[in-house]
């Protein structure tokens, strides 16, 4: 195996990354990325690692899905118990990193993170399918679990709970907010001389856009 894993290559030559292309504003940018992603990969364009800080010192990251790109803002839903949760609520701040293959690009985000309103966490929460919105309440998440049965009975217990209304939205349950200030667009190139355009606002809010060795 780790003959193959060192015998791996790829040589990127699907595109390239400019400054004119990439313009002088990052949010305009990531959005054109973002639909030509869902072009691309329909299925899994919205697909990001979330990176956060845990109190023991390690850095933590997991695929979580984007669910709204607004006003330069990124939002995404979790449970605020689970690790990632109490992460975010202790160091407010992450890093948001989508990786689209077909495209042989990445974008890296870093950001101050909130969590979203309680009306805006109810509304999503509404338009999830009804498994999911008793998933929410069945899981513990990252909470250690004796057996798979534990959960199914949960499940169980909730459907049952519920049956004939409307699930509502739990109080541990909800949406965080990034809002960024520090963006990278990674665009693959061959012999691996890749393009990457970082842009960082300054104290005034402007964006200052530069390029960076590959």
């Amino acid at each position: 195996m780790s003959d193959k894993l060192s015998a791996v290559r790829k040589d990127y030559v699907r595109s390239e990354l400019n400054e004119t292309t990439a313009g002088t504003e990052p949010n305009a940018l990531f959005k054109l990325w973002l639909s030509e992603a869902e072009q691309a990969n329909p299925d899994h364009f919205n697909a990001m690692t979330l990176a956060t800080m845990g109190n023991d010192g390690y850095p933590h990251a997991r695929i979580v899905l984007l669910r709204s790109f607004d006003s330069g803002t990124l939002s995404f839903f979790t449970n605020y118990e689970s690790a990632k949760g109490r992460d975010l609520d202790t160091a407010g701040k992450a890093c948001i990193n989508f990786f689209w293959d077909q495209l042989e690009r990445q974008v890296r985000i870093y950001g101050a993170v909130s969590r979203l309103s309680a009306a805006e966490s109810d509304a999503y929460f509404q338009s999830r399918p009804r498994e999911s919105q008793i998933g929410a309440w069945a899981s513990a998440q990252s909470r250690v679990l004796d057996t798979r049965e534990e959960l199914e009975q949960r499940v169980a217990d909730i459907t049952a709970q519920y049956a004939g209304s409307q699930v509502p939205r739990p109080d541990f349950w909800g949406g965080y907010a990034l809002v960024p200030h520090h963006f990278e667009f990674w665009q693959g190139r061959s012999n691996r001389l890749h393009d990457r355009i970082r842009f960082i606002k300054n104290a005034n809010g402007a964006w200052i856009r530069d390029r960076l060795s590959p």
